[in-house]
Formats: structure tokens, sequence, C-alpha cells
């Protein structure tokens, strides 16, 4: 008995070895990942008193088991350990599943690539699923553009401060620890803000990035390792005013930190359409930057509009448009440069469609808030990102 008792320990540590032996040398670690889908036309309660399709603790089951046959019948069936539904919510419609992944990578930094490809093997192989009526569409994995609280918003410039968590995307950049301009995240390691924000100092040791409603104290403070600018911007002319900025080392998503999402080449925002700025700018023209996080509702303006002569003529170019009101007061100002306009889909999913570029004064009268467009540099985006 205390030969098998000592063969037996032998063994598990000659197992604990081979394990922690295989993790280093291979440099492999566990990676996680939260997802999201949305099960459909069910009727589901956990009340024994009710009449129900399914009762919750069958469908967690029913679902892990799905997940697994479809990463183990995948591309990723070698790096893929295990999930587990964390929450089913009913809904009106169905049940929403939120759910953790857990995956063994080499130890590259790849992440945002591996995220996809996750989301691309979710959204194919759950369309062939009989097993469960799960929407499609709801398919997310890390989802961007997801805020931890209502919408309750008034205005920027001589507006309203933004709750905690309200904006998670929003980032100060600073040079020598000094507010200069807005940004946003659009990974766990990129920014995007205005080309004009780097016109004097386009050198990374001289940068930080912040994150959080205040600019002191910080939430979370970034080093930047590298500035990108559009290699046609030239100021002052206002034409691609757009960069990207990596920072190191890569921030942990939360309430209080999330990327955007950013749209589609393709994606059009019609005139009138009410979209959203955040800043830590000026409350008036020549005001200093405030430190604490503002937001405002405006709409956009069609380029019909705003290539009046009254307003700002030829001086709207390709890759630009307007946003704000013609009538003034609730416009971005001074600070709030390179810094994010954003709007929601019927999904409460938000997008990143407009950066903070130029506008003459703050909130006068014919004279709105000028926006780089998004969607016209989405493609170089991604050939300076990845994403």
């Amino acid at each position: 008995m205390i030969a098998l008792l000592i063969l037996l320990s032998l063994t598990v540590v000659a197992l604990t070895i081979g394990l922690l032996t295989h993790f280093l040398v291979s440099g492999e670690k566990m990676e996680y990942y939260r997802g999201t889908f949305k099960i459909s036309d069910l009727q589901v309660n956990s009340n024994s008193g009710q009449k129900s399709t399914y009762q919750l603790k069958d469908l967690r089951e029913m679902s892990e088991n799905l997940v697994d046959e479809i990463f183990i019948d995948s591309a990723l069936n070698k790096h893929y350990i295990k999930n587990q539904i964390v929450r089913l919510t009913p809904e009106v419609d169905g049940v929403k599943a939120d759910i953790i992944m857990v995956f063994q990578f080499p130890s590259t930094r790849q992440r945002t690539l591996r995220e996809k490809k996750i989301h691309n093997i979710l959204n194919q192989k759950i369309r062939n699923a009989r097993a469960l009526p799960i929407d499609v569409s709801s398919v997310q994995v890390n989802g961007c553009g997801k805020r931890a609280v209502p919408l309750i918003v008034n205005r920027i410039m001589s507006g309203e401060l933004a709750a905690k968590a309200a904006w998670p995307w929003q980032a100060s950049l600073q040079r020598s620890n000094i507010h200069q301009c807005g940004a946003t995240l659009i990974s766990d390691r990129w920014l995007v803000t205005a080309a004009h924000c780097f016109k004097n100092n386009a050198n990374p040791r001289q940068w930080t990035v912040t994150f959080g409603t205040t600019i002191n104290p910080p939430l979370m403070k970034r080093e930047v390792k590298r500035i990108i600018v559009h290699e046609r911007y030239r100021s002052p002319a206002r034409e691609y005013d757009i960069a990207v900025v990596q920072f190191y080392p890569r921030v942990t998503f939360s309430d209080d930190i999330r990327r955007i999402c950013l749209p589609e080449a393709s994606a059009s925002f019609p005139p009138n359409s009410t979209v959203y700025i955040t800043g830590f700018g000026a409350l008036y023209y020549g005001g200093e930057s405030q430190n604490n996080l503002r937001e405002a509702k405006v709409k956009i303006i069609s380029n019909a509009v705003c290539k009046q002569p009254q307003v700002y003529g030829n001086d709207i170019k390709f890759g630009m448009f307007c946003a704000g009101y013609l009538e003034g007061i609730y416009d971005a100002c001074r600070g709030d440069s390179g810094g994010p306009l954003v709007v929601k889909d019927l999904k409460d999913t938000w997008y990143l469609i407009g950066i903070v570029s130029w506008g003459d004064n703050c909130g006068q009268k014919n004279k709105p808030g000028v926006y780089t467009q998004v969607t016209y540099y989405r493609r170089w985006i991604a050939s300076k990102t990845g994403l």
C-alpha cells in the first residue's frame, strides 16, 4: 500500500512537471474570451410553477455542449479547452447567453486576430446548428461598442458631465502629462485620433495615454509605443486628418475600459441622425481643457447644407462631414480634437463614425463641428492596425 501511494505521488508530480514544462517551453498560455448570443423563440421559466419549453439548467447544458461541438470540429480544435455559460438572461423574444471560452495559444500577441477567428467560427457553425434556435446576428465575441450604463445625454460645450463608465472607449492623449487631444480605443492596444494633434510633436516617447472620466486622477495610464500619422496629412491643410496610436502594455477590457466598434467602409449614416460627442475640451472658445469628461448629443448635417456659402462652402472636402446645430451652442471645442463622434444601432451597439477635426470658433452660429469620416479611412485604419 505504501509503495502504491509513493508511486501515485510520483506520477502526479511527474504529470505536474510535464505540464509546467510544456507550457514554459512551448510558450503557450490560457486565454479567456467572453461572448454572447441569443437563443430565439423560446419560453423559458426557472419557476416550476409555470409551464416552459426549457428549464434554464437544461438550456445551459445544451448551450455548452453546442459550443463544445463547434470548436472541437473546427480549425481551433487543438487550442480549444472548454466553455462555460456564466449567465442566462430571459428576454421578451428569447434568452441571452453570456459565455466564457477558454483556449490555449502561443504567447505571440495576436489576440485581436484570434478574437475575429473565434467569432467567425461561432457565426458560421451556429447557422447550421439544429440543437438550439440561435439568432446568428446576435453572436458576439468580446463585443465592441457596449456600455455598462444607460444613455442619458444633453450637451458637451457648456454641457453635462459624463457618468462613470458611460463612454469606456474615450482616452486622453497627453504630452508631458498635459492633456492635448482626445482619442478612441479601437482594440486593446490601438487608438484612433486626429493627425493634427501631432503636427508639433510626433515623438511617441513624449506622449502618454490615460483612460477614465477624469484626467487627474486617471483610471489607467499607458505609454505610447508608436504614432502613425496619415502619410498624406500636411498641416495647415485639413484633409487626411487621421492618425492611429499604439500603446503598451495592453489594457484589459472592463465596464470602464472597452473598445468601440468600427463601421464597415460601406456603411452610411444619413443626415439628421442623432450622434454623440465626448471630450475633455474647453467649455468656451479660448478656454482651457477640463478635468472631467463631458458629453453632448448632436445631429449629422448634410454636405449640401454644410457646403453652403454661409456655413463652410468649399472648405468641406472629401473624408469630412459636419455635425452639430446651425444655431450653435452645442459643439466640440479646444481639447476635444481627435475624440470620438459615435452612433448606436438598434441593438445598442456603438460605432465610431467621426473624429473631432476642426471648426470655426466653438458653438458659433452656422459653424458646426467638422469631423474626419471614419468610413472613408476605414481601409487605411485596417492597413495600419490589422483591425
